[in-house]
């Protein structure tokens, strides 16, 4: 049988008619309309429940908001980021940089111990774990409850940072890079991120293609949230990444940003990082990536009105203070 893809069509202007649903349980972004299609295109009817399931909540941890996007902050306890690599290296600067993103309002924390930027190299198992694990240890033993999301495409490392008290998995290879991940999560039975990726970080930029981006990215997550599952990971713990600047052109991305909302037919939490990435450098003629605020925020609430759910972050509190007023001017008075 062929797979319908259902678009809503979102919006945040108010007032919001009577009969508008929300987008994936948002109380800021709605819809009346949606178009519902095959992979080629062709126009369909909408399936009977397709509302109800572009409308259904998607919460994503325990205790955390589902009406609004959250913050995820950014650790990378890594030399070599794109943006902010070196910044945080060293373990105590990582815990004083979590610690003030909390400060600022983080809903979450993501931290990783390997650089996915295009020509980064791989990291031994054992490096990635010592740059990570003690650092989830040291916020849990300072008392710090607030979620953390282990960046990682390795079992081990996720393992070791789950053990110190980490809630989630972001895995940037979808479960493509290492066979005992999937086995570990449907184990532990935390959320896990996928996210698409065409290629490997050394490879992916080298003359990335797609016949359709939007329709490709769409139907190689939903084969990866079926892998998912057939590990024994349950659906409702699944978290989507359409994987912005990861084997995709400056085209790709800004193609997957204006149609962000078709991610929702896939039902599960859209998570959009594109904090810093070069495609705002090239759009913006910023060249430093630490430079790139303005642009982020742009993209930011660009996502939180297509509905996407996490917003990954490398600027916390500007990224807060944003959505505040983003929320302020689409919520219609209780």
């Amino acid at each position: 049988m062929t797979r319908l893809l259902h678009w809503p069509e979102p919006r945040t202007d108010l007032p919001r008619p009577p009969g508008a649903r929300a987008v994936a349980g948002s109380a800021h972004v709605w819809f009346e309309r949606l178009r519902a299609m095959d992979a080629a295109r062709a126009p369909a009817s909408p399936a009977l429940d397709a509302a109800d399931r572009l409308a259904a909540s998607r919460p994503v941890l325990p205790g955390l908001p589902a009406d609004r996007p959250l913050v995820m902050g950014i650790v990378n306890v890594t030399p070599d980021s794109f943006s902010d690599g070196g910044e945080a290296f060293a373990r105590a600067d990582a815990v004083t940089r979590a610690r003030a993103q909390l400060d600022a309002g983080a809903d979450i924390l993501d931290i990783g111990g390997e650089s996915t930027r295009p020509g980064a190299a791989d990291v031994p198992v054992a490096e990635e774990i010592a740059r990570t694990a003690p650092v989830i240890a040291a916020l849990r033993a300072a008392g710090i409850a607030t979620p953390i999301s282990i960046d990682t495409r390795k079992a081990v490392v996720a393992a070791a940072a789950l053990r110190e008290g980490a809630d989630m998995v972001n895995d940037v290879a979808a479960l493509t890079h290492d066979p005992e991940l999937g086995p570990l999560v449907a184990e532990a039975g935390v959320p896990l991120c996928l996210m698409h990726a065409q290629g490997t970080p050394q490879t992916m930029q080298i003359g990335p293609r797609y016949d359709d981006v939007l329709v490709e990215v769409f139907l190689w997550l939903a084969e990866r949230m079926r892998a998912a599952e057939a590990h024994g990971i349950d659906r409702a713990k699944l978290i989507v990444d359409p994987g912005i600047g990861f084997g995709k052109t400056l085209e790709h991305n800004v193609t997957l940003l204006k149609g962000l909302a078709l991610m929702h037919d896939l039902g599960a939490p859209v998570l959009l990082g594109a904090s810093r990435k070069r495609f705002i450098g090239t759009l913006s003629g910023v060249e430093l990536a630490g430079a790139r605020l303005a642009g982020s925020l742009a993209v930011a609430l660009h996502a939180a009105g297509q509905g996407a759910r996490i917003l990954r972050v490398h600027d916390v509190a500007e990224t807060v203070q944003a959505l505040a007023l983003w929320r302020a001017l689409t919520k219609e008075r209780a």
